[in-house]
């Protein structure tokens, strides 16, 4: 089993004028949040709305920016949510890959949408 990665399109929701991003994804199964890197923070203008504490793979821990809302798209899917800044890669975590109905073809190495749902996100609200 590999590295899974995603073609995603970000953008600021409060900042339209700006381009759209396109760029490739790790996903990481492991990470609740996504997690963008400081350059994309500012090539679309993202207000810090917080600060997190972050527990890293080795077990310690920092504190990181969170900033959004960011818009996110992959296919026909579309999310709304927060991001970490930190590292330097962009990171796909459980919470916008849930909200977008998407599922990790560890096989392909890919993430694509639910094939139980193709045409558009589900979710349970119970």
């Amino acid at each position: 089993m590999g590295l899974s990665f995603a073609m995603l399109t970000i953008t600021n929701p409060r900042r339209p004028e700006l381009e759209a991003i396109s760029i490739e994804a790790l996903a990481d199964t492991g990470s609740v949040y996504l997690i963008i890197p400081e350059h994309l923070q500012f090539q679309l203008g993202l207000e810090e709305v917080a600060k997190k504490e972050v527990t890293l793979a080795d077990n310690s821990k920092r504190m990181a920016p969170y900033v959004g809302p960011i818009e996110v798209r992959f296919k026909n899917r579309v999310a709304y949510v927060g991001a970490i800044v930190m590292g330097d890669q962009v990171l796909l975590g459980a919470i916008p890959m849930e909200d977008m109905d998407l599922i990790v073809l560890p096989q392909l190495r890919r993430v694509d949408i639910n094939p139980l749902n193709p045409n558009y996100a589900a979710a349970l609200a119970k």
